[in-house]
């Protein structure tokens, strides 16, 4: 007996299809070389297992084998990085049937090259804010609490790898990167931010860091703070300007504590700046000072009825 979905099934079919001509923004068929965003991530762990060895990966790690691990991890790793960037080159350039592959796929060899010669300094980076995390938070008992276990750490670990990425300038790779992370961490870093040494995000839910913030050395933030956009300037037609600075400046040795929001392109937050939770900041504030809201008046009355 045919079921009624069966009976419909080529009227349905012509309507999915005709609804893939009428608009071109939301299929890419056809067009045959595309990043895959899984790939993406089994690089994004392979760069982790590169930059904190023995904490993920291979764990019996020892002087006598190091060498091998390390040389063997580079060769898996350029070479899957290099295949995805050159499938993220061809998306970002709209490319149906490539016709300049070996150009391509030599600049994806390249950026690859380059990016990998940034590990050490990747590395640097990562036991400066492991370390700011330990410092700063009184419950962690240890760095390797924090590398194992702080979504705060993962996020800004894939923020300073697809910050790099973004500096090469390999395209689309640095937001499905940073957006994995949203999602595990609840943390959302823009890669396009510029963010200083030593960075700790404590407890890290609800963070937001827009592409054109900057953010010095020293600076500490709590969960559900936002450093975004005031406003977005918009051209003739009614479309978002694109490029200019919209995002907060966070100078050093700067505390942003819980739900605080901060908005807006001129505003600048200067060293040594303590921000309260649950403020709303659009101006600029001076050095040494601090942020606060005017305490709430409570109420406490008995539950019993006299």
């Amino acid at each position: 007996m045919t079921s009624p979905l069966n009976s419909g099934l080529n009227r349905l079919t012509e309507a999915v299809l005709k609804s893939y001509d009428s608009d071109a923004r939301t299929q890419r068929v056809g067009k045959m070389m595309q990043p895959s965003r899984s790939a993406i991530v089994d690089v994004l762990e392979l760069i982790r297992q590169l930059l904190l060895p023995g904490f993920f990966g291979q764990k019996k790690l020892t002087r006598e084998n190091i060498r091998y691990h390390v040389g063997n991890l580079l060769v898996n790793l350029g070479e899957k990085l290099a295949d995805q960037i050159y499938h993220c080159m061809c998306m970002a350039q709209a490319c149906g049937r490539c016709t300049h592959g070996p150009q391509c796929r030599k600049q994806a060899e390249t950026m690859a090259g380059k990016f990998l010669q940034r590990v050490p300094s990747i590395r640097d980076a990562l036991a400066l804010d492991a370390q700011a995390a330990h410092d700063g938070d009184p419950a962690a008992k240890s760095i390797d609490e924090v590398i194992y276990c702080y979504p705060g750490f993962y996020a800004v670990t894939v923020y300073r790898v697809a910050h790099e990425l973004l500096k090469l300038g390999v395209p689309l790779m640095p937001r499905i990167m940073s957006e994995h992370a949203h999602g595990l961490t609840g943390t959302d870093i823009h890669p396009g931010a510029t963010i200083g040494r030593s960075f700790f995000i404590d407890h890290a839910t609800g963070v937001v860091i827009g592409e054109t913030t900057t953010i010095g050395n020293n600076v500490k933030i709590y969960q559900g703070v936002t450093l975004g956009a005031l406003s977005f300037p918009k051209d003739e037609r009614g479309r978002v300007i694109k490029g200019h600075k919209r995002h907060p400046t966070l100078k050093d040795n700067v505390t942003v504590y819980a739900n605080a929001t901060i908005l807006g392109g001129d505003t600048v937050i200067a060293r040594g700046v303590t921000v309260g939770g649950n403020t709303f900041v659009t101006k600029s504030v001076n050095a040494d000072s601090l942020v606060a809201v005017e305490a709430p008046k409570l109420q406490i009355k008995s539950k019993r009825r006299k």
